[in-house]
């Protein structure tokens, strides 16, 4: 008992205000590093496992008599962010943040195919790597809960517009027949996503240092359909991304 009033009276003092006046500036700049870890959140088509494929539709492994495809799963990869954290203050408890970033990650979709040749079975798991390099321009509603002492924790909500750069370099692949196809799936260049956070601000003597856990899930579906194996038995495919983020302001 004698402890627990101790360190109760010592919490309840009064410690050194770092950067008092800071939260009452109309506007402050910074930067953000991050960790990523890209996804995709896959729909399939029902009945994928049943539907018998083209000849012609897996160009990686030709000669077969029929193939179907019998299950596909998207693995993330450690990706990073960087990018220039613009804040504008909308009152004593919400902030607009303007966060352009630049993005790097990558996602591996793994697909199990059964192929029969001659009358035999086989099922071949294959990967496909799809890097990304977005270009992004995040709009969020930050709201502040109040000081203790040199702490304070907030959530924030927002958009973000998307460009992928990456999704405009082909890997072009040539048979040996003379025909070409392209490698893996296609995306489109830009998406819009949804987002919303956690994070706690730590008031130091010279700047605002902060960490953030974040999740973003894109509202249109990226994918670009062909005939090959890899994309005709996906209904839909959408970014979703999670993020653990340092911000010095």
């Amino acid at each position: 008992m004698i402890l627990g009033l101790t360190f109760g009276a010592q919490a309840q003092r009064k410690k050194v205000i770092n950067l008092p006046k800071y939260d009452l500036e109309p506007y402050h700049f910074g930067f953000i590093l991050a960790a990523n870890q890209m996804h995709y959140s896959l729909k399939l088509i029902d009945g994928f496992q049943f539907v018998s494929q083209e000849a012609n539709a897996w160009p990686d492994e030709p000669n077969n008599d029929s193939i179907f495809l019998y299950g596909l799963n998207s693995v993330p990869t450690p990706g990073f962010t960087i990018g220039i954290v613009g804040n504008l203050r909308l009152g004593n408890y919400f902030d607009l943040r303007f966060i352009p970033s630049l993005s790097f990650g990558e996602r591996h979709l793994d697909y199990s195919i059964m192929r029969w040749r001659d009358g035999e079975g086989e099922l071949i798991e294959v990967r496909k790597s799809n890097p990304s390099t977005f270009v992004e321009f995040p709009l969020h509603i930050k709201y502040r809960s109040k000081r203790l002492n040199n702490a304070a924790a907030y959530l924030l909500g927002g958009i973000n517009y998307k460009l992928d750069l990456a999704s405009q370099k082909k890997k072009i692949v040539t048979v040996s027949d003379g025909s070409s196809y392209y490698d893996g799936i296609k995306t489109n260049q830009s998406d819009l996503s949804v987002e919303i956070g956690i994070g706690w601000d730590f008031y130091t003597n010279f700047f605002k240092f902060g960490t953030e856990l974040k999740m973003s899930y894109g509202l249109t579906d990226v994918l670009i359909k062909d005939n090959l194996i890899y994309s005709s038995s996906i209904n839909s495919m959408n970014n979703k991304v999670f993020q653990l983020s340092f911000t010095f302001e």
